[in-house]
């Protein structure tokens, strides 16, 4: 007697990209979607790139033929949180996926992720492999797990202090994790991107489900490759981003909060505050206007630590590089 044949996994993921001017980069991340059988469709959605419609054709170029990849245009250019919400509403998966236009997934991703379906989270990470732009995914390194490979939940709180830069530990902020999304949770409690933010959108989104109770759960990489570039909005923000960040975390101290919580996203507020202090003295300094640059100290004088290192790292740099005759 002939031995049944496998299930076909069910296809229950939505495969969010937003892409902004990314034709070289948009094909590798649809292709990668579209070969995992646990996607039910890829909605790419170009945030007005402006490029002659490079993007969408190099999106429609990677296109298998099985009818999953849908493809959308923008009117206006409104960042990646509004494009991922323009994704959300024109997808009906149970569960939802975001890609980032230059990065991609290795074969098996999705499966591995979809294993812990019924298990209660509502959002299930595996770490970022960070690699750097040209390099096979081999030079890549882990953004989370380096030793230690067990599992994770992650708390409200973990997340939060996870994303406070500290001068004595490496940057590990799971703000850049991309998990699965339980959609029926993030439609229960009316969750979206934040479209007034450009830079830290997930974390915000991430930081308000757990304060809602959602559950979550972080295991070692399966397949999410990050692609680590000069350029990006990540390292390059501007003070406007950095406002908008502010904000999330004055909107997440409105919820009901532990003490330790409170402080836990007081602490990363400040850390933003420090940023924007560094903007505000540099700004000023740089137009002449040193009573300007005081004033942004006496402002908060906290950051005066903050804005002092700045200037001795400043410093250090133009001399440092200066060749000796």
């Amino acid at each position: 007697m002939d031995a049944p044949a496998p299930l076909a996994p069910q296809r229950d993921v939505t495969v969010v990209i937003a892409a902004w001017r990314a034709a070289a980069t948009i094909g590798r991340a649809v292709a990668s979607a579209l070969a995992q059988p646990e996607t039910a469709e890829v909605v790419v959605v170009d945030d007005a790139s402006g490029d002659d419609g490079a993007t969408l054709a190099a999106a429609r170029a990677a296109d298998d033929g099985t009818g999953r990849l849908v493809l959308l245009a923008q009117p206006a250019n409104a960042g990646p949180a509004a494009a991922r919400n323009a994704a959300l509403k024109a997808s009906k998966a149970a569960w939802i996926a975001v890609l980032d236009s230059d990065d991609f997934m290795e074969p098996g991703r999705l499966g591995k992720l979809m294993a812990l379906k019924d298990s209660g989270y509502d959002l299930i990470a595996d770490d970022l492999l960070q690699t750097p732009e040209g390099q096979p995914v081999s030079a890549g390194k882990p953004l989370w797990f380096r030793d230690d490979q067990t599992p994770l939940d992650i708390s409200f709180g973990f997340f939060i202090d996870s994303n406070i830069t500290k001068a004595a530990r490496l940057r590990r902020e799971l703000g850049f994790l991309k998990p699965l999304m339980r959609r029926s949770f993030l439609n229960r409690h009316r969750l979206a991107y934040n479209e007034t933010m450009r830079l830290g959108e997930d974390y915000d989104l991430y930081a308000r489900a757990l304060s809602l109770g959602a559950r979550m759960r972080l295991i070692p990489w399966t397949g999410y490759v990050s692609v680590m570039r000069g350029n990006s909005l990540s390292l390059n923000h501007g003070r406007a981003d950095l406002a908008a960040l502010e904000a999330s975390d004055t909107r997440l101290l409105a919820f009901p909060l532990s003490k330790a919580d409170a402080t836990l996203v007081k602490k990363h507020r400040f850390t933003t505050q420090s940023r924007i202090a560094w903007i505000d003295f540099m700004t000023a300094m740089k137009k002449g206007n040193v009573v300007g640059a005081a004033g942004v100290l006496l402002k908060d004088v906290r950051q005066i630590p903050y804005v002092t290192r700045g200037v001795v790292r400043m410093v250090a740099g133009r001399f440092g590089g200066r060749k000796k005759v």
